[in-house]
């Protein structure tokens, strides 16, 4: 059976994204690759085991996301306190929402963006979303 390990993203600033995935999701730094022209950093979820590639492309500053990326997530048992401590990191998440089918709570989330502008969705444990 297949095990799921990585998702990689291209960024422009990788001690910036670092920070970001670091306090926005607690995910820790697990192993680095550093050649002349580009460096992959994987952070780890404590919980799951699944990584963050971070590919910095020495000398490239930004990326297209086309139209194929729609974004990655995160179940969080307390989504009022985590959106208030990102906030208060001056990470500035939207605001939170409601996902609801006949009237029937689906889900609670709220969106973010990290440094290179990849969105990332925080959903509230509960339902489907564990």
């Amino acid at each position: 059976m297949a095990k799921f390990i990585h998702s990689m993203i291209r960024v422009g600033d990788l001690e910036k994204s670092i920070a970001f995935y670091q306090q926005a999701f607690g995910l820790v730094e697990s192993h680095r690759l550093d050649f002349d022209d580009f460096s992959l950093v994987y952070l780890r979820d404590i919980e799951s085991g699944a990584e963050i590639e971070l590919t910095w492309n020495k000398g490239q500053l930004e990326y297209t996301h086309g139209t194929g990326y729609g974004h990655a997530a995160f179940v969080v048992d307390d989504l009022d306190q985590q959106f208030q401590r990102l906030a208060d990191l001056q990470w500035s998440p939207a605001p939170i929402k409601e996902f609801k089918r006949d009237g029937e709570l689906l889900a609670r989330f709220f969106f973010i963006q990290d440094p290179d502008g990849y969105k990332i969705e925080v959903l509230q444990r509960a339902g489907h979303y564990r």
